[in-house]
């Protein structure tokens, strides 16, 4: 489990195909010297807010195999060598929850639309999938690229949010420019209470 309070701004080093097509997996070698100070072989660490397992850590550096699925469903597919990506390891068990409870699992991919500067902040358009724009409500969570953010507007096939100087400059959305994907997981507790008021009401239907 995550928070999605990006401790580092890593680096791509290296990318290895394994297989071709839908069978398409990779291996990722990436820097990240703070995540991988107590990192070891079978950790994990989030990754643009994909949970991978650590293979390797060596000199700062850690691998990772990436399988198909998780390539089809995230933008980690599009990652090359020299790539940033924002990186956080889980969080320990009695430690302060900074942003909000973050899984790892990537529920699908955004496109960053548009970008308004101001002063001291920024305001960032972002596309949502229709199929997660009912976990999406104004002053809710949402990840973005493994970063805890808050909605500022849910709209019909899209969301805001509001950057502060911090995150623009320690995290990827710093850079992201309209036309670059973002991988999203929207708040788990949505999706739960989604379930349970469903089976909650299949019996009631049934009795019909």
């Amino acid at each position: 489990m995550f928070t999605g309070i990006v401790e580092e701004l890593g680096e791509v080093v290296a990318v290895e195909d394994l297989g071709d097509g839908d069978d398409r997996s990779a291996r990722f070698r990436l820097r990240g010297p703070i995540v991988t100070e107590d990192a070891g072989h079978g950790d994990s660490i989030a990754v643009n807010g994909v949970c991978l397992t650590v293979v390797d850590v060596q000199d700062g550096e850690f691998t990772a195999d990436v399988m198909a699925e998780t390539l089809k469903r995230s933008s980690l597919g599009a990652l090359a060598p020299g790539s940033r990506v924002n990186l956080e390891r889980p969080m320990a068990l009695g430690g302060r929850l900074g942003g909000h409870l973050v899984q790892g699992h990537v529920d699908g991919t955004g496109t960053v639309l548009e970008r308004k500067r101001a002063e001291h902040w920024e305001i960032v358009k972002i596309s949502l999938p229709q199929d997660l724009t009912r976990y999406v409500v104004e002053k809710g969570s949402i990840t973005v690229d493994g970063i805890s953010l808050t909605v500022v507007d849910a709209g019909p096939d899209h969301f805001t949010v509001s950057l502060i100087p911090t995150t623009l400059a320690l995290t990827t959305l710093g850079i992201k420019e309209p036309g670059d994907p973002v991988n999203l997981e929207v708040d788990v507790v949505a999706k739960y209470v989604e379930r349970m008021l469903g089976a909650g009401a299949e019996p009631a239907e049934a009795a019909q």
